[in-house]
């Protein structure tokens, strides 16, 4: 999936072609650079799977967890404060991304390791002020 620019107006657009087209993956990897929008996105991700609770950066939890009213539980992680690849193991991280749940990663790049060999690469990058692109490709 490709989407070379848009603004905030289009992303619950986006998030529902990102859920009918790679409903079959349950790990979602967020790969931008800071203010990209990987938040907000997922943010719009999680009304349109109808999450009862509110959707915000795991950035000093390190990982929540929401209840979908379409999936069950769904992870959100965000690995920016991990020191290392053992920190994110001790925190069990392994058994979140093999539950079969939808986990959706911010930061990801620590982690790569320990990622199933099938998940979601999203990669935003910033266009203009008010603008991004995507691009989503299983691995």
């Amino acid at each position: 999936m490709n989407v070379p620019s848009y603004t905030k107006a289009d992303l619950q657009a986006i998030a529902r072609r990102l859920i009918l087209n790679f409903k079959e993956l349950n790990v979602w990897c967020f790969y931008a650079e800071m203010g990209s929008g990987k938040t907000t996105l997922i943010k719009e991700i999680g009304r349109e799977l109808l999450v009862i609770d509110e959707v915000s950066s795991p950035t000093f939890s390190i990982i929540n967890e929401y209840e979908s009213k379409k999936k069950g539980a769904i992870y959100h992680f965000d690995c920016y404060r991990l020191k290392s690849m053992e920190e994110a193991i001790d925190i069990g991280i392994e058994d979140y991304l093999y539950s079969g749940k939808l986990c959706l990663i911010e930061w990801p790049e620590l982690i790569v390791p320990l990622l199933p060999e099938n998940f979601l690469k999203i990669n935003l990058n910033l266009v203009g002020d008010n603008a991004r692109s995507l691009t989503a490709e299983p691995k």
